[in-house]
């Protein structure tokens, strides 16, 4: 057996299967097979050509597919970005758990997806994006600007240190140049878009009409008292279940440290002031500044060893025509600096602390005298040449010019200390047993209060079943599984709760028997809404039939009908609603009217009558106003245009998900 099987892999047959794997293994290399690689991809993205827009993605016109993902790291980032602005967007309200969700995390990809294929649409089109552009935007942003609106260096390079992460200012060109290319395709669209006079004489007719109508408003309906049969209870209960659902709900006890309620600590000792001045004092100290100018030279990412000894030299060769007598920097700088943002201002940084540029560009701008220019010192964006124009050095405050923040903020200190010494003790004694408050309750003087009946709904609850911090801890699967007392959960300043769940009573339907009542009341009042909604279009039928409202009104004792001229678009008459329906209503023809009905909350009807439609007209429409208006309306019609733009873009590029990789 062992010798059939050795002849029948070798010969031609051997050589073929040979032959067969040798192809796999020619284009994607040995190494491939014998390493076990770590894929990290959320997304893959794969682009066709731009001189093949049709290949097809099977092998080997897939090899021509330019290919890009998205990893974890960047999904990750973008993700913390987005929760941590929807926390400060929501407040107390952010629920966490919620956000979390696949949807959430979809959307968040879907948004670097989008952006992504936007780029490479713009770099396969031969689109980039000019050092100009790159300048003119980073200089355009507020917060680089004083408060003349001019750039500023100092707040620019002061703005890149609070970016999460920090960058470095080649770092932020590249992030900006990213962004910029982005937007290019869609941006280009969205600014070409334009409104016919046609089209804008249209929208002025339908946003500048107005409409002359009369009102009525009927009388809430009578409650219905009449008998409700068995079998419509049984209907209504059956059509509207989720209606009489109760919702899930805990019984929570708790207790309340209050920081007002304690003892106020006493005045600060002078010992402790000079003490606090003492080991504080560097936090008196004005820092030393720094004016510096640079000149930068870029090393290419990836450059092989001529390309940075080329670098190398040029810096060399700078820092010698800089230190040469009567040499303009300045004008070297603008010559040769690679550093767009402040390459036009000769180099010029502003003023600068200890740390701006963390790195060698610090430690050696901060070794230097004043007047002094570096030789090349070389960081992860390049070579540096650096001059330090002028040193303002750090002055020192005496104690007693600071002895009122001293006081402010150690009398502040002792009573956070007083506080959280108080709840410390309460939690030790907690820990030792944390299936029960009364016990540490008593021993620290603290009463045990009890909310029954907390929903995940705060606007059901009350007192502190309303704070949405302390809704998130009563529904968490440690509090409801394990009866345990929570941690301290802040709900405002030196005022915390610790709070145990009682009882838990999942979200359940009530039965027929425990909330036959509220049926009865809602098809009563389903009875009374159609009555009353039946009758208003019989007076409807009246109207259009050729009599008057106030006819119509007066025939059924309703009070007369109040006449209200040149309604424009988005007046409440009462509520928005009811205007919505007024123009909702066909325009009536000459000498006509047209009637309708629109309901409030409360359930009554009103019934008016349209009896002129006005269109508007462009010459009551100032120039200014006309010429905003055309704006903001192709503004939008733009934004839908890039959208659709992103969304044809898609169709064109081959994309998928790693879902094991977005948990």
């Amino acid at each position: 057996m062992l010798q059939t099987l050795r002849d029948k892999t070798s010969g031609w047959i051997a050589t073929v299967i040979l032959g067969l794997l040798i192809i796999p293994f020619a284009f994607v290399g040995i190494e491939q097979y014998l390493v076990q690689r770590v894929d990290n991809a959320v997304a893959r993205i794969e682009v066709p050509p731009s001189w093949w827009r049709t290949a097809p993605t099977w092998w080997p016109a897939s090899m021509l597919w330019r290919k890009e993902s998205i990893d974890a790291g960047e999904f990750s980032e973008r993700f913390q970005r987005e929760r941590d602005r929807r926390r400060a967007q929501q407040g107390e309200a952010f629920d966490a758990r919620e956000f979390e969700k696949p949807e959430s995390k979809r959307e968040v990809l879907d948004q670097l997806i989008d952006e992504r294929v936007r780029k490479l649409a713009a770099e396969i089109d031969g689109l980039t994006v000019s050092d100009a552009l790159v300048v003119k935007t980073i200089q355009s942003v507020p917060d680089f600007q004083d408060s003349n609106g001019k750039f500023n260096q100092e707040r620019y390079i002061l703005g890149l240190q609070m970016r999460q992460p920090q960058q470095t200012p080649t770092q932020f060109e590249q992030f900006v140049r990213d962004r910029l290319m982005e937007t290019l395709l869609t941006g280009g669209v969205g600014e070409s878009s334009f409104l016919t006079p046609s089209e804008i004489d249209r929208l002025v007719k339908l946003m500048g009409e107005k409409r002359d109508v009369s009102l009525v408003m009927m009388p809430a309906p009578p409650a219905d008292t009449g008998e409700v049969a068995a079998a419509d209870i049984q209907k209504w209960y059956d059509s509207h279940a989720k209606d009489f659902r109760a919702p899930e709900s805990v019984n929570i006890e708790y207790v309340e440290l209050i920081g007002a309620n304690l003892p106020p600590p006493g005045p600060p000792s002078e010992e402790a002031l000079r003490k606090r001045y003492d080991d504080e004092k560097n936090r008196f100290l004005a820092a030393e500044q720094r004016q510096i100018s640079h000149i930068q030279i870029n090393v290419p990412a990836g450059a092989d060893a001529a390309a940075q000894k080329a670098a190398e030299d040029k810096a060399k060769q700078i820092a010698a025509q800089a230190k040469a007598p009567g040499a303009d920097f300045a004008a070297l700088a603008r010559a040769n600096s690679d550093d767009l943002g402040s390459k036009a201002a000769g180099g010029d940084l502003g003023w600068m602390g200890k740390g701006a540029i963390p790195g060698p560009f610090d430690d050696a701008a901060f070794a230097l005298q004043s007047g002094q220019i570096s030789n090349p010192v070389k960081d992860d964006s390049g070579w540096h040449v650096i001059w330090v124009r002028e040193i303002k050095s750090g002055q020192q405050q005496s104690f007693e010019q600071v002895r009122e923040t001293l006081v402010r903020e150690e009398s502040e200190t002792s009573r956070e200390r007083a506080f959280n010494d108080f709840s410390a003790k309460l939690v030790d004694r907690v820990y030792k047993n944390p299936t029960t408050l009364a016990e540490p309750a008593k021993a620290m003087n603290l009463p045990v209060l009890k909310l029954d009946g907390v929903t995940r709904n705060a606007a059901a609850n009350t007192g502190i079943g309303t704070n949405a911090a302390v809704i998130r801890a009563a529904f968490s699967d440690a509090r409801i599984q394990d009866n345990t007392v929570s941690d301290p959960i802040d709900i405002g300043q030196d005022h915390s709760v610790l709070i145990r769940v009682l009882a838990h009573t999942p979200e359940r339907a009530q039965p027929l028997a425990q909330v036959r009542d509220k049926v009865i009341a809602a098809v009563r009042a389903d009875r009374s809404a159609k009555a009353a909604e039946k009758e208003a279009d019989a007076l409807i039928a009246r109207i259009n039939g050729g009599e008057t409202i106030a006819a119509v009104a007066a025939s059924k004792q309703l009070p007369a009908p109040e006449t209200l001229p040149g309604v424009s678009r988005g007046m409440p008459l009462p509520t928005p609603e009811v205007s919505e329906a007024i123009f909702a209503l066909k325009a009536p023809a000459a000498g006509k009217v047209t009637a309708g009905k629109a309901k409030l909350d409360d359930g009554r009807m009103v019934l008016f009558a349209l009896n002129k439609v006005v269109p508007g007209n462009k010459s009551d429409i100032p120039a200014a106003q006309m010429d905003m208006l055309r704006t903001q309306i192709a503004q939008m019609g733009g934004f839908e245009e890039s959208r659709e733009l992103t969304s044809a873009l898609r169709k064109h590029v081959q994309i998928k998900v790693i879902e094991e990789n977005l948990r």
